[in-house]
């Protein structure tokens, strides 16, 4: 029954939790508030360190021939293109007298189209007055380019009509010359030819006469459009801001290094597979939380926090003593990522027992952080695990020792015959907490809980499992006792199980 409802909850797991994504991501905030810092430094800093250079603008007003009221932009794109041409640039480096090279030159302007007849010209200099005189020459050779362009075609356009007038004035004089050789004829069929001719004259007449018409109109129009192209604002140099510019990158620096560090972090959150929730944690352990703390600061904290925390160590260091007084096995703290937490716990718990006797803490820490330590006068016995084998059995022993990487697991027995997990939120990824589960379990090492430090102040998933015993991957979280000659997951006899745990299939909530 647990198998199957354990896979259902498996396989109605999503491939991205995006609360525990949100959560990770938040609990990253250094990462993502200093990348944004470092934008906004980077930013502020190429304002200053590479200000623009000294830039002119001016503005033109090009008239088109082929204007329409719904041009896309087409027509002043073209202007465009044509502005960033070697035969305008070899123009105004020539009224500038200078000896550059046009394909050098047209890195140093561009162009913008702002409406379909208003044309942008930009151009950079060393200083302000040589890039205000780029950018004049700049203008006068586009609008005498453009000036050129629209009279040659005009002037093609009526060469082009006038050719055809004047084919026709050879065909009028052929028909004037047939006209006058069939006149003194008589018949039917003259009448009938010249009638045709008479026909044929005038309507070349008419067409040479729309010709001409068409011709004058072509070269009519080309004034207009050459008034029309004209320089609408002069030339003269963009004013550079420093603290503006440097506000305008800084913010834009802050974005960009605030987007990036997000993205960092919350790809790193689901690479490192590394769980934040008291829903995840507990899952991976095979144990409930019974407690969280934050995590022991090495500077004093706010009046507030230490208040909190105080009351929740008071709190933990009772409900442990209490186990530890209702059983005669002994007890260890196991820690991952939080040894300094350990060993405070440890120490409170010390401290709360030596009223029913003798205490003795063994330190297996990495570093013997608590045995090298200087004791205070009301500190209990720190020893090392060496050291220990070598004391009475009278003391109550509580051990202390870390679960990272590099752990001897067949020493952690020797720590105590029951453990408490005190894990840091988010150290150490799903695999890593499967393998200390697993290595326990093997070791018939039971977790009766799992001391959260420094755990998400948002975070509300539920981390109690009430069919804990079941969720291990191997082996069982109580070391079996036997019973009536029967051995029972939770150390009591079978008719002794409690009844009214139930899993939700499909959910994370327990219920009654």
């Amino acid at each position: 029954m647990t198998t199957s409802t354990t896979s259902q909850s498996s396989a109605a797991a999503p491939l991205i939790d995006l609360q525990a994504l949100v959560v990770a991501v938040r609990r990253r905030r250094r990462l993502w508030c200093s990348m944004a810092l470092l934008g906004l430094l980077v930013g502020a800093a190429l304002a200053v360190l590479m200000p623009p250079p000294p830039t002119a603008v001016t503005k033109v007003l090009v008239a088109h021939q082929e204007d329409q009221p719904n041009d896309p932009g087409t027509l002043i794109r073209t202007d465009v293109a044509l502005l960033q041409t070697t035969r305008i640039a070899d123009k105004a480096l020539r009224s500038l007298k200078s000896r550059e090279k046009p394909e050098d030159f047209m890195e140093d302007y561009g162009g913008t189209g702002l409406t379909n007849n208003l044309l942008q010209i930009n151009a950079t200099g060393a200083s302000d007055a040589e890039a205000v005189a780029r950018a004049k020459a700049l203008a006068d050779a586009f609008v005498a380019d453009h000036v050129r362009r629209i009279r040659e075609a005009a002037d093609a356009e009526a060469k082009t009509l006038l050719d055809q007038r004047d084919r026709m004035r050879d065909e009028l004089a052929e028909v004037n010359r047939a006209i006058e050789d069939g006149a003194p004829q008589s018949g039917p069929e003259s009448s009938a030819n010249l009638e045709s001719l008479f026909a044929r004259r005038a309507e070349l007449t008419s067409r040479i006469s729309d010709f001409d018409q068409r011709a004058a109109e072509a070269r009519t129009g080309t004034p207009r459009l050459v008034a029309g192209t004209q320089i609408v604002d002069a030339p003269r140099a963009v004013r550079h801001s420093l603290p503006r510019a440097a506000a305008t990158n800084a913010a834009i620096g802050l974005v960009l290094g605030l987007v990036l560090g997000l993205a960092l972090a919350a790809v790193g959150s689901v690479v490192a597979d590394r769980p934040v929730l008291r829903r995840e944690i507990a899952a991976n352990l095979g144990a409930s939380v019974i407690a969280e703390l934050r995590r022991t600061p090495r500077r004093p904290a706010g009046l507030w926090q230490r208040r909190r925390t105080r009351a929740a160590r008071e709190r933990l260091t009772t409900s442990l003593a209490r186990t530890v007084r209702g059983s005669a096995e002994g007890l260890s703290l196991l820690e991952l990522g939080c040894a300094r937490s350990a060993s405070v716990i440890a120490l409170d718990l010390a401290r709360a027992l030596t009223a029913d006797g003798p205490v003795v803490i063994i330190d297996g820490l990495p570093r013997l952080q608590l045995a090298g330590r200087r004791p205070k006068p009301a500190d209990p016995t720190v020893v090392s695990g060496e050291r220990a084998a070598d004391m009475s059995h009278q003391e109550r022993r509580i051990g202390v020792g870390s679960v990272a990487p590099g752990t001897a697991w067949t020493d952690l027995q020797y720590l105590g015959t029951r453990t408490v997990l005190v894990v840091r939120a988010g150290h150490g990824n799903a695999a890593w907490l499967h393998t200390v589960a697993r290595q326990l379990a093997d070791q018939r090492i039971p977790v009766i809980g799992v001391v959260l430090i420094d755990p998400d102040p948002r975070d509300r998933t539920d981390g109690t499992l009430w069919d804990g015993p079941h969720t291990a991957l191997r082996g069982r979280s109580e070391r079996p006792t036997r019973q009536n000659g029967t051995a029972t997951a939770a150390g009591r006899p079978k008719a002794e199980q409690p009844s009214w745990a139930v899993r939700i299939p499909d959910s994370d909530q327990e219920a009654r």
